[in-house]
């Protein structure tokens, strides 16, 4: 497991270098610059900024540059923010973008689980169409069309929740809500699909026929085998929750890195899009090899290979 782990390391290497090295040079591209989106500037401040930033070198030794800060853990200053470096943004932003996705990714797996598992002991009942009706709701609509609707029926209508901040504990139902009952019409199809094809394998026959009762037979012996697609899709779920979190903290109004991210490339932030970029990816990476040790350890047929 080990040698799996330390070769899978090893090989994000290169796939980051490749997204750094599209980044830098994608965001440099676009039209525009940090200094002139807001007000027009006197050339001899712009240089001026310029020449205090180094955007006055050519493009390959800025390029350099920034990888050498990098390997020393510099993120570099934010264009848009001053005094501030892309390191302190981050870890101010950060927390809130976590705890969005995990409040998201609870809700999906609560949701998903349940009615995929009873989807599939109850197949082609009123409770399988009920459950896969709910999966093809959460797949066909989009966060930016389901964000709007929550806040306009709960949070204006009815008035029981904000539609805006990030302040108390209720105002992080509808985001999550938002976020992850999309995410639970996948888990809920995945686990339908493996809850299908275990119930029907020859060892599930037989603990039944021993005698163990229905519940032992679904918790026990068929539900560790039902989540292997669950688990395989975990991480790219994980990825997209929080990718997707740019929209929903841009809707709901959330203090979080995905709305700082949006706003930064509307304002020319190279460093800081470069940041958020590479801390997306060094996450995801790294989620998901843990996905693929679990699957090892909830399969073991799978090996470290």
């Amino acid at each position: 497991m080990f040698r799996f782990i330390a070769r899978r390391l090893l090989e994000t290497i290169p796939v980051l270098l490749v997204i750094i090295t599209a980044t830098f040079f994608m965001i440099r591209f676009v039209p525009g610059g940090p200094f002139t989106a807001e007000k027009a500037v006197t050339p001899e401040i712009l240089r001026n900024l310029e020449a205090h930033y180094g955007l006055d070198q050519p493009l390959h030794r800025q390029y350099f540059n920034y990888l050498g800060d990098l390997l020393r853990g510099d993120l570099g200053p934010s264009f848009k923010y001053a005094n501030r470096t892309v390191n302190e943004i981050i870890f101010d932003k950060l927390p809130v973008s976590l705890e969005l996705g995990a409040w998201s990714l609870l809700v999906a797996l609560c949701l998903g689980l349940p009615l995929g598992t009873i989807a599939a002991i109850k197949r082609n009942s009123f409770l399988d169409y009920l459950c896969s009706g709910f999966g093809m709701v959460g797949i066909c609509i989009p966060t930016f069309v389901m964000g709007p609707l929550l806040a306009l029926l709960f949070g204006i209508h009815l008035q029981w929740v904000n539609v805006s901040g990030w302040y108390g504990p209720a105002d992080r139902i509808l985001p999550a809500l938002t976020l992850g009952f999309v995410y639970a019409a996948y888990v809920a199809r995945l686990t339908r699909g493996g809850m299908l094809e275990v119930l029907n394998q020859d060892y599930i026959r037989t603990a039944r026929s021993k005698g163990a009762s229905e519940l032992r037979v679904i918790f026990k012996h068929a539900l560790r085998g039902g989540l292997l697609p669950v688990v395989s899709f975990l991480g790219p779920a994980i990825a997209g929750i929080l990718t997707g979190s740019f929209v929903i903290e841009t809707i709901f109004q959330i203090p979080g890195l995905g709305r700082e991210f949006v706003q930064s490339a509307f304002n020319r932030d190279y460093t800081l899009v470069l940041g958020t970029v590479i801390l997306y990816a060094t996450l995801i990476i790294f989620l998901n090899l843990v996905v693929d040790v679990v699957q090892v350890w909830l399969n073991p047929k799978l090996k470290f290979e």
